[in-house]
C-alpha cells in the first residue's frame, strides 16, 4: 500500500525539498493547506501542479488514508499543528526548528509518548544534502578514525525584498540559534555520536540589521560531549557576489584525518555542488558527492510502515531542539 501524504503551512520555501523527496520515495501527495496566501504559494504550485488546495485543514487530518503530515508553517505555529496531526493518528515531518519554545517541546513529548507517533524533523542541511550522506558512510567506514569534532558553518542570503514579516519577528521564528543552527546540532550530535550535549558558548547578534530589532543576524555556539566537541557559526552576512544561497561548510576532525564539505558551492571555482575533500593517511583528494542520495526520506517511510527509527532515533529529534532552545536562552540571557 502506497504511502500518503498531506501538507499544513507552506510559509517556508523547505516544504518544496520535503515534498519532492517524499515522492521521490514512492509517496503520494494527497492534498494541502495553508493559512493565507504566503509568497511561496507561485513556486509551489509551479513544482506540484494538480494537488489539491482543501479550505480546511480537518479535512486532510480526518482522512483515515493519510499517513503523514507535512508541516512548513510559520515556526511558532509548527508544534501546535504537529501536535493536532499526532492527535489525529498521523506521523509528522516538520521543518526546522520543530518549534520555538521549550514549553512547546514539552508538550511534542508528551504527545509523541500518549500517540506513539513520529515526529521528524527534517534537518535539510543533512538530510538534503547527498555530500553529507557519502561523509556518513566515510565515518562508518572508519576513514577519519574516531570524530573528535566537528565545525559547521550556516552563512545565508538575507533577501531582505522577499522576506514576510514574520521572518523579522522573534517571537514568530525563535532566534537565529533555534532556527538555523539547529541543523549544525543535528551533525554535531550525528557525527560525533553523541546523545547529550553541554552548551559551553552561545551568543547572538545584530550586526548590520539595527533597522530590525527582531533579527538576528549572526549566532555561534560551542558544545562539549562525552564523544566530541563541535563549533558552531551561522549568520545572514551572505554576500551578494556568491552564485548560491550561502556557502555552507561542515569539517569533521577525526583521530586519523578529516573530512571538509562544501555543500553548495566550492568559491575555488569547481562547478557544481557536493564537494567533499578528504585527507587520511593514504588518502588526500577531492570527491565528487553529488550522486550518493538522500536515504532520509525512503527510510521515513519505511519507519512509517514498520514503526521503526531508521530514518532519525526520536530521542535525537527532542535532543537537537532542546539544545537549540537553551543555547538561544543563554545566549539571549534567560538561561
Amino acid at each position: 500500500m502506497s504511502l500518503r501524504f498531506g501538507a499544513l503551512g507552506l510559509d517556508h520555501r523547505h516544504i518544496y525539498g520535503m515534498a519532492a523527496n517524499m515522492i521521490g520515495a514512492g509517496a503520494e501527495f494527497a492534498g494541502w493547506w495553508t493559512d493565507g496566501n504566503p509568497n511561496t504559494l507561485d513556486g509551489f504550485g509551479k513544482r506540484f501542479p494538480g494537488v489539491p488546495r482543501v479550505s480546511d485543514k480537518d479535512a486532510l487530518l480526518d482522512d483515515p488514508a493519510i499517513d503523514l503530515i507535512l508541516i512548513s508553517a510559520i515556526p511558532r505555529d509548527r508544534a501546535a499543528l504537529a501536535i493536532s496531526a499526532m492527535e489525529a493518528g498521523k506521523d509528522v515531518m516538520v521543518d526546522k526548528p520543530g518549534c520555538t519554545t521549550l514549553a512547546q517541546l514539552d508538550a511534542i513529548r508528551a504527545c509523541v509518548a500518549k500517540t506513539g507517533r513520529i515526529w521528524s524533523v527534517d534537518f535539510s542541511e543533512r538530510f538534503e544534502v547527498p555530500c553529507v550522506t557519502r561523509a556518513a558512510e566515510l565515518v562508518a567506514e572508519g576513514a577519519i578514525g574516531r570524530v573528535v569534532q566537528t565545525v559547521g558553518l550556516g552563512p545565508h542570503r538575507l533577501n531582505r525584498a522577499s522576506r514576510p514579516e514574520w521572518f523579522f519577528d522573534r517571537g514568530a521564528y525563535g532566534g537565529i540559534l533555534t532556527d538555523i543552527a539547529s541543523h549544525q546540532i543535528d551533525q554535531f550530535l550525528f557525527f560525533t555520536g553523541s546523545t547529550d550535549a553541554e552548551i559551553t558558548l552561545a551568543s547572538v547578534g545584530n550586526f548590520a540589521n539595527r533597522k530590525d530589532p527582531g533579527l538576528q543576524d549572526f549566532g555561534e555556539i560551542a558544545l562539549r560531549s562525552d564523544t566530541g566537541h563541535g563549533y558552531i557559526r551561522v549568520d545572514w552576512f551572505t554576500p551578494d557576489a556568491l552564485p548560491t544561497w550561502g556557502d555552507g561548510r561542515l569539517t569533521i576532525l577525526g583521530t586519523e584525518g578529516y573530512i571538509e564539505l562544501r555543500k553548495y558551492v566550492d568559491v575555488g571555482g569547481r562547478a557544481g555542488t557536493d564537494h567533499l575533500l578528504l585527507a587520511n593517511g593514504t588518502r588526500s583528494e577531492m570527491i565528487d558527492a553529488s550522486d550518493a542520495g538522500l536515504p532520509y526520506f525512503a527510510r521515513l517511510a519505511r519507519d512509517i510502515r514498520d514503526r521503526t527509527e531508521t530514518a532519525m532515533p526520536q530521542a535525537h529529534a527532542f535532543k537537537v531542539m532542546d539544545l537549540a532552545l537553551r543555547a538561544q536562552a543563554m545566549a539571549e540571557g534567560r538561561g
